[in-house]
């Protein structure tokens, strides 16, 4: 039977979908991350999505998984290395892991599982024409950031003193840090910003915004690191983030995009991709659906009173 091709449409883009492609005998997927969250979550809801679409570990699909565990300077290692095992598309996790991914083929589809601003970083040309083998889901956007502050305000109207903790080798830091900036303008709040390169200057980060005497710290999603939330923590310091996983670590409140929407797309560009189509020919999704996240456990041990009114908007408490 020849193939047929007609339009699916996901999250408001339509694109072509192949039908009755012919598979590899057993699909090789690559997944690369940075590591410095725990991508446990990620992988299980990829590898229940791939086994929706008929994929099974060890039959017909084979998981190649390489994390930097936070090492950033691991990322291009594992990159050349996915290539040379010709997987047959590279899953990468965040802004870091994609660059290096592109820095690693031109050749191997590479899907965004999520990535900050990619048209602003150079990842791909347009969200509608990737124009290259790199296409996917634009997560965590610049204006989230923003969002942040206004959260914040809401939650500690005192706080006037803000801290931008980010990654300095990630490629979106700097849209990241520039739209915070323009939020805390209209605002009246101040911005310290602070950029570490890993885990051995944390404590050091931590310090400096002591002696700022920062009321809040905002937490760049490529840097989410259970040391980093310990370490607010003992700072007595409340932290907020563009991502989920700063609440679950014990931060106090995230706003962002849903995670169980980004990873069910990246399946859906996985599949895709086997069956034929080229990234260059699938639009960039971009996030529609948002969560927020409360950890009404740190707002005790902190003192932080949070709003009822900001704790009925809540998609999740975490108590």
């Amino acid at each position: 039977m020849r193939r047929r091709e007609f339009i699916m449409v996901v999250g408001g883009l339509t694109w072509p979908f192949v039908t009755w492609a012919q598979l590899p005998r057993v699909a090789k997927i690559g997944i690369l991350v940075l590591g410095n969250s725990d991508p446990d979550e990620f992988l299980s809801t990829l590898r229940a999505g791939l086994l929706d679409r008929g994929y099974v570990e060890g039959q017909n699909v084979q998981l190649e998984f390489r994390s930097a565990n936070g090492n950033i300077g691991l990322l291009p290692d594992l990159a050349a290395e996915l290539a040379r095992l010709k997987v047959d598309v590279i899953v990468a996790w965040q802004t870091p892991a994609v660059e290096a991914a592109m820095r690693a083929t031109r050749e191997i589809p590479i899907v965004m599982a999520s990535a900050g601003d990619p048209v602003g970083t150079g990842l791909v040309a347009s969200l509608a024409r990737p124009g290259s083998n790199v296409t996917g889901n634009s997560g965590t956007t610049a204006e989230l950031a923003g969002k942040n502050l206004e959260l914040i305000r809401e939650a500690m109207p005192s706080a006037h003193r803000v801290a931008i903790l980010g990654l300095s080798t990630d490629p979106f830091t700097k849209a990241f840090v520039a739209q915070i900036e323009i939020a805390a303008r209209t605002m009246g709040i101040a911005i310290t910003t602070i950029e570490v390169s890993g885990e051995g200057e944390f404590e050091a980060a931590f310090s400096t915004m002591a002696r700022e005497h920062v009321d809040v710290v905002i937490i760049q999603p490529s840097l989410l690191h259970n040391g980093l939330v310990e370490l607010a923590l003992k700072y007595r310091l409340p932290s907020f983030s563009p991502n989920r996983l700063l609440p679950a670590m014990g931060g106090l409140i995230s706003y962002g995009t849903s995670f169980a929407d980004l990873y069910r797309t990246t399946v859906v560009y996985i599949d895709k991709i086997l069956r034929g189509a080229k990234p260059a020919d699938l639009p960039v999704q971009q996030p529609t659906k948002f969560e927020l996240v409360i950890n009404l456990k740190t707002a005790r041990a902190l003192g932080v009173s949070i709003p009822p009114t900001l704790l009925a908007r809540a998609d999740e408490v975490i108590e």
